[in-house]
């Protein structure tokens, strides 16, 4: 299994290294950003700064930093971007690689004046590596990574011509949610709206992440105020919240970094028979749903979450 960050790179990148020092490659592969551009239309999932300072032999350069300022996106408008992320597809798929996880595809395309997620041309991105994938290694699997809302996740599977599998992202905060609030009902109505995938496409069903469980899937499903009670729970149990920043510039939570058995356990300093007994069936509740579980991933699904 390959994990393709493509939408960002390390600030301690040789390609990063390059631009600081303005000297190609690398020099035209980041997206420069003037500090005073309104870029409150953006879609952020952080409150972290998006235009970052950096020093470089040209003086002070902003850069577009979506996740983090050691995290610098990518300039797709470059066409070498695109060449070299493509050979790196190849290079692994030539050594057997199985399954292409795109990380953070949501928002690999950037235009002002618009939400910088989900736009054709990063759609026409995943049709291009699926395209890629199924000429060269036919059977192999493409992945999204995109922790939003369903409709805008299942947008995923296009026609069948985009992603063949998904993240189910709204199943772990509604497992987190129907225990911890005592009420299975949105996740019962959620999982009987659930929509029929396009031919050769499914989810794949999971609890929670290296991200955590994020919060953004229940937009929709689940009330505000329920959501609120949910995030004040975690704290409570020693969780820790991320929080992201809305076009009104107000936060608003985003992920939720807390273990089950620890949720469940209220933070107490004994895991008690009861808490034991709702992480194990939290990790099973997945089962009934459409979708891949781990038990039919199981020889790669370690390495796809």
């Amino acid at each position: 299994m390959t994990d393709l960050v493509i939408n960002h790179v390390s600030r301690e990148s040789l390609w990063f290294a390059d631009f600081v020092s303005g000297i190609q490659p690398g020099r035209d592969h980041f997206i420069e950003e003037d500090p005073s551009t309104d870029l409150t239309m953006v879609t952020r999932p952080r409150n972290s700064p998006l235009p970052v300072p950096t020093q470089t032999r040209r003086g002070t350069r902003h850069v577009w930093a979506t996740f983090s300022e050691d995290q610098i996106d990518l300039n797709f408008k470059n066409p070498d971007v695109l060449i070299k992320m493509v050979d790196i597809v190849l290079f692994y798929l030539a050594r057997g690689t199985s399954v292409v996880r795109l990380d953070a595809i949501a928002f690999l395309w950037k235009k002002l004046n618009t939400a910088c997620v989900h736009l054709p041309e990063t759609h026409a991105m995943v049709k291009v590596m699926r395209l890629i994938i199924e000429q060269v290694r036919p059977g192999a699997l493409l992945i999204t990574e995109t922790n939003v809302p369903d409709p805008e996740n299942f947008s995923y599977f296009a026609r069948g011509d985009e992603a063949h599998l998904v993240y189910q992202f709204a199943l772990p905060p509604l497992i987190l949610h129907a225990p911890n609030r005592g009420t299975e009902k949105y996740l019962a109505h959620w999982a009987r709206a659930l929509p029929e995938y396009p031919e050769g496409c499914t989810t794949l069903n999971f609890t929670a992440s290296h991200d955590g469980i994020g919060l953004r899937p229940l937009e929709g499903l689940v009330p505000d105020s329920e959501v609120a009670e949910l995030v004040d729970s975690m704290h409570r149990f020693g969780g820790f919240v991320s929080v992201r920043t809305l076009q009104d510039q107000s936060e608003k939570p985003y992920e939720i970094n807390i273990s089950l058995l620890l949720e469940f356990a209220e933070k107490s300093a004994v895991f008690t028979r009861t808490a034991l007994s709702k992480s194990l069936i939290s990790c099973r509740a997945f089962w009934p749903f459409p979708g891949l579980s781990p038990k039919q991933a199981e020889v790669w699904l370690p390495f796809i979450i």
